[in-house]
C-alpha cells in the first residue's frame, strides 16, 4: 500500500465514522431523509412512569425508521450525574438532547453548551430555564394538573362538602413542574373551603422517604384527611404509608403515577384516584418533537405538529402540548397497562 493510498483511506474513515453532528455526516435514507440520533433524559432511569415514557419514544423512533434513539438517565436521580450524560452526548455530537430536569438550575449551563455545539435542545415532562432549550412537550398546562388533582381529593372526600386536613408531598423542592402544579393546588383549593392544607414536604424522588414523611404528617396532624403525591415516586410511598398504618379509607391519597404501580392501593381502598396523562403518548410526542427541530417543521411561530398516531398537536408559544389528563379509578384502571 503507497502512502497516498493509506491517507486516502484514514480520511475517509474520518469522514464516514467520526467526529461533528450526526446531522451533518450521515447519509440520507431511503427516503430521502437524514438519519439522526436523539438523545433523551429521564429525571430518573429505571422509574416506571419514565420506562414507560421511553417505550413510546422506542415506538416513535422505530416508526420513523430514521432515528437512533438514545434513552439513559441517573438511577440516583442525581442532577450532577445528568449533567456528565448532556457532556457525553456533546462530545458524541447527537443532533437532538430531549431533557426532564429535576433541577433546572443545575442543568441549564449543560443544556446551554449543548445549545452553542449546535445541538438542538428540547425539554420533556418538566422545564428547564427559557434559555436552554428551544421547546418543551408539555404533558397538560399545570393548571389542569393541579386543578384535576384537587377536584378528585374533593370529590373522593365527598365533593363540594369535604372537610378535613390535607397536605403535599412534592418531589424536590427545586422540581420546577411539581412547584407549578403547587402553585395550582393552592389556587384551587379555595373553592372547597372545608379543605386546609397544612404542609407541603419534600421526598427528593425517594419512594423511602415518600413513606416516612406521610407517616410524620399523620403523626402532626390528627386530622389529616388527604395527602397528593405529586409524583410517580412519592405517591406509592405515601400510600404504603397510609396503609401500613391501617388508616386506609380515613386518610386518602391521590397523585400522579402510572395505573401499573397503584392499580393494588386503588382496589384496596387507599387510593380512590389516580391522575396522569399517557406517558407513553409523551415519550412518543417526544421523537416526534425531536425529529421535526432537525428538519425545521417545529420552529418560532410554528402552531401544530404533525405526530404519528397522535394526529395533529397544538404547539402553543414554545410548547408542544400533549394534552389532558387521565384519571384512573377502580373502574377503569384495569382497562390501562403502563
Amino acid at each position: 500500500m503507497t502512502n497516498r493510498i493509506a491517507i486516502f483511506l484514514a480520511l475517509a474513515l474520518v469522514l464516514t465514522g467520526c467526529g461533528g453532528p450526526k446531522s451533518a455526516d450521515q447519509e440520507p435514507t431511503a427516503g430521502g431523509t437524514k438519519s439522526i440520533t436523539v438523545a433523551m433524559l429521564p429525571k430518573k432511569k429505571g422509574v416506571p412512569y419514565f420506562t414507560s415514557c421511553s417505550e413510546g419514544a422506542m415506538e416513535a423512533a422505530k416508526e420513523l425508521g430514521n432515528v437512533e434513539l438514545i434513552y439513559d438517565g441517573p438511577t440516583s436521580g442525581d442532577a450532577g450525574d445528568a449533567v456528565k450524560l448532556i457532556d457525553q452526548w456533546i462530545a458524541q455530537g447527537v443532533d437532538v438532547i430531549a431533557v426532564s430536569p429535576n433541577d433546572p438550575d443545575v442543568l441549564s449551563p449543560a443544556m446551554k453548551r449543548a445549545r452553542d455545539a449546535g445541538i438542538h435542545v428540547l425539554t420533556w415532562d418538566a422545564d428547564g430555564t427559557p434559555d436552554s432549550r428551544e421547546f418543551l412537550v408539555n404533558q397538560a398546562t399545570p393548571q389542569e394538573i393541579g386543578y384535576s388533582l384537587v377536584d378528585a381529593m374533593a370529590k373522593d372526600l365527598g365533593g363540594d362538602a369535604a372537610t378535613g386536613d390535607v397536605a403535599i408531598v412534592t418531589a424536590a423542592l427545586t422540581a420546577a413542574n411539581q412547584n407549578e402544579w403547587i402553585k395550582y393546588i393552592k389556587e384551587r383549593l379555595p373553592k372547597y373551603p372545608g379543605l386546609h392544607l397544612v404542609a407541603t414536604k419534600p421526598s427528593n424522588e425517594d419512594q423511602k422517604l415518600a413513606f416516612s414523611v406521610t407517616q410524620d404528617l399523620m403523626k402532626v396532624y390528627p386530622n389529616l384527611k388527604g395527602v397528593f403525591a405529586i409524583s410517580s415516586v412519592a405517591f406509592p410511598g405515601a400510600a404504603e404509608a397510609v396503609k401500613q398504618a391501617g388508616k386506609s379509607g380515613q386518610v386518602l391519597v391521590t397523585g400522579l403515577a402510572t395505573p401499573n404501580d397503584m392499580r393494588a392501593y386503588v382496589k384496596d381502598g387507599t387510593v380512590q384516584s389516580v391522575i396522569l396523562w399517557n406517558t407513553k403518548d409523551l415519550g412518543y410526542l417526544t421523537v416526534y418533537a425531536a425529529k421535526a427541530l432537525v428538519d425545521g417543521d417545529l420552529k418560532p411561530g410554528a402552531t401544530v405538529l404533525k405526530a404519528g398516531r397522535l394526529g395533529e398537536r397544538k404547539v402553543e408559544g414554545d410548547q408542544v402540548m400533549l394534552g389532558g389528563t387521565l384519571t384512573f379509578t377502580k373502574d377503569n384502571i384495569d382497562n390501562f397497562d403502563f
